[in-house]
């Protein structure tokens, strides 16, 4: 099967790699030129440096070049069975998109689209036919990130859901399947990881350098949050914020950080621009963490016990199964361990009494527990 990426961004690249790694010939297209030599150029020196590592052969390594070819018009995907689409996230350029793909494609062409938090029912509404359009939603960067969010659209054929699923197994990916709402299963449980940690330095109790030594020495994670809020680029981890946000018709447990709002105006982007809420510059010396136990144990219990909340509700609200959010958790994002397996060993009443002690404090409905963990605590029942 022939297939389409449409956007030669970082993103979009690495899916083709993917795809022809898997032996597809794949049409690469974007309408700017520059875009697609970058990426033509990028794809030369990671099969150079795959090469050196022994990771594959040269003829392996021409074979994926080969199969790419860098178009500029959507007519190129005519004899696509799949088109994936990883371009601006805007959805009414999204949609836009899409119902002109339509137009090119057989009827029988899957259309997907690899946002990280839009509506993937919109997106198919732009469609005539939306039973074909899915979400498969990839990590950056997709040839090396396992997992593969898999995100029906409640138009969704329940056949073309199958079938791709299969598909991305078959490319070496860990698939997981997610209901159709804002952040999927990633991004919408991921959220208190960076909201919390600005929480807490917001109000005072120290800097990002202890609390990115507590997440990892003490919590087990493989970055800090603002390490992580640095590397992913201060605009882009707000933006996915503040969309969440929005979409949850302003839920409060989303809410977004000014200290990260004022970073992302200020130009302090993390390690693209240089200066986040660490100085990258040559020479720059890296502030050393406050190590008082006490202090960091406070820390990952305030926020761990809020994404073990966040994954709980996931449960509860049927986002996702059990072993699909802590699956999604520890290979899309590297945590430790999975969250409810975690909340399981850390005994549920005691999450329970950490989210109610956090909630009398604030009387803030960022910090209510979800029914899920109240319900099981009462009947003393575990995750797994």
């Amino acid at each position: 099967m022939k297939v389409g990426i449409l956007g030669a961004g970082a993103m979009g690249s690495g899916i083709a790699q993917v795809a022809s790694t898997a032996g597809h010939e794949v049409i690469l297209i974007d309408t700017n030129e520059a875009a697609l030599q970058k990426s033509a150029a990028k794809l030369q020196k990671i099969m150079n440096r795959l090469i050196e590592k022994g990771r594959v052969d040269q003829a392996t390594a021409k074979g994926i070049q080969q199969r790419i070819s860098y178009k500029k018009d959507l007519s190129d995907f005519k004899d696509c069975g799949l088109i994936i689409e990883a371009i601006i996230e805007d959805i009414t350029i999204k949609k836009s998109v899409f119902s002109k793909i339509e137009t090119v494609v057989s009827e029988q062409c899957v259309l997907a689209t690899n946002t990280s938090s839009l509506s993937v029912a919109s997106i198919a509404a732009a469609c005539k036919i939306p039973s074909r359009v899915i979400g498969i939603h990839f990590f950056n960067p997709a040839p090396l990130m396992k997992l593969v969010e898999i995100i029906p659209a409640i138009q969704t054929d329940p056949t073309i859901v199958e079938t791709t699923k299969k598909l991305i197994d078959d490319w070496g990916k860990l698939t997981v399947l997610a209901k159709d709402t804002p952040g999927f299963i990633v991004n919408r449980v991921a959220r208190p990881f960076y909201g919390e940690a600005l929480r807490i330095y917001e109000e005072g109790y120290t800097e990002p350098a202890t609390i990115d030594w507590a997440m990892k020495e003490i919590g087990g994670f493989r970055m800090g949050p603002f390490e992580l809020m640095d590397y992913i680029g201060n605009d882009i981890n707000y933006t996915v914020t503040e969309t969440v946000f929005q979409s949850f018709w302003y839920d409060p447990r989303y809410k977004p950080s000014f200290t990260q709002k004022r970073y992302a105006e200020a130009g302090y982007l993390g390690r693209k621009s240089g200066r986040g809420y660490y100085d990258y510059s040559e020479g720059a010396t890296k502030p050393v963490p406050n190590q008082d136990q006490t202090l960091g144990n406070y820390i990952v219990d305030r926020i761990v016990v809020m994404l073990i909340n966040e994954a709980a509700d996931a449960l509860y609200l049927n986002i996702a199964s059990r072993e699909d959010i802590d699956l999604a958790m520890t290979k899309g994002v590297n945590y430790p361990k999975g969250l409810l397996k975690w909340a399981d060993e850390k005994g549920i009443q005691e999450v329970v009494n950490q989210l109610d002690k956090l909630y009398h404090e604030y009387l803030e409905d960022r910090y209510r527990c979800s029914p899920l963990l109240r319900r099981m605590a009462r009947d003393t029942k575990t995750f797994y």
